[in-house]
Parts: structure tokens; C-alpha cells; sequence
């Protein structure tokens, strides 16, 4: 068995090779060494089914990977910023993820823009300055993307 593979070592490579035997995903391994898993989810829609689906699939990678093993950063821009305020209609969902540790952060240039100010929004968000700049550099540092 030829296990070279372009930019892997034969040593990774037959490792990767023997995990995927043995019925070990690759996730799972990354779980096993004690890194953690990364993802950045985009919500520029101001749909409440939206903010659902994705508290939802934060709410699910929590309890696959575990709370402790997942990093999960919801970035909320555009039309989007409006169901981080105090008064939207996911704001109980939203204010639940943030307990179970996901980090929500809205767009500061998209809330001056629509006259929004932190009293405004819920407590515990975080503020970024740019939410595109944000996304893009998470995923420079090899977090997954989700835009559900």
C-alpha cells in the first residue's frame, strides 16, 4: 500500500490510513489528541428561522463534541444584528448559547449603521469591528465556516 499523499509525511500519512481502518474519523482523532475543534458561524439574515437553525447547530456540535472540545464563534452582521438585541425574538435562545459558552459577537460599523449601541443589545455579546474581516481571519487560523 502506497502511503504517500501530497503534502503528508508517510508517517501521517499511515497513520491517517490506520485510523480510517480502525474507524476513527479524523475529527474524532483531533478530539483523542486534545486539541479543539473551531467554528465560526455567519448570521447576516435578520430571520428568526435563521438564528434558530444556527443556535441549533452550535447547540448540536456542543453535544456531539462536547461543550469542553469546541470553540463555536456566531458572527452577526446586516440585517442580522437586529436578533442580537434585548427585545428580538430569539433573544432567550441566543442568551442560552452564550451560557453554554458560544461566543456571539455583532458588527459595530452594521450597529452604528442601523443607530444600535451595546445598551441596546443582549449582555455577554461581543463587539468586533469589522464582521467579515472577523470571519475571514478565524478561517486563516483554520476554523471551519457555517453559514446555515
Amino acid at each position: 500500500m502506497n502511503f504517500a499523499c501530497k503534502g503528508m509525511n508517510t508517517f501521517a500519512a499511515a497513520a491517517l490510513a490506520l485510523l480510517l481502518v480502525i474507524g476513527i474519523a479524523p475529527a474524532q482523532a483531533q478530539q483523542a489528541s486534545g486539541s479543539k475543534s473551531r467554528v465560526v458561524m455567519q448570521v447576516s439574515d435578520g430571520d428568526a428561522a435563521k438564528w434558530n437553525l444556527a443556535l441549533n447547530n452550535a447547540k448540536n456540535l456542543q453535544a456531539d463534541l462536547g461543550a469542553g472540545n469546541v470553540d463555536i464563534e456566531i458572527v452577526a452582521y446586516g440585517p442580522g444584528i437586529g436578533m442580537l438585541k434585548a427585545d428580538s425574538a430569539v433573544a432567550i435562545l441566543v442568551g442560552e448559547a452564550l451560557a453554554s459558552g458560544v461566543k456571539v459577537v455583532a458588527y459595530e460599523n452594521t450597529m452604528r449603521g442601523q443607530k444600535l449601541t451595546k445598551p441596546d443589545m443582549l449582555p455577554d455579546v461581543g463587539y468586533v469591528s469589522a464582521g467579515v474581516v472577523e470571519i475571514m481571519q478565524k478561517q486563516q487560523q483554520g476554523w471551519a465556516y457555517i453559514r446555515p
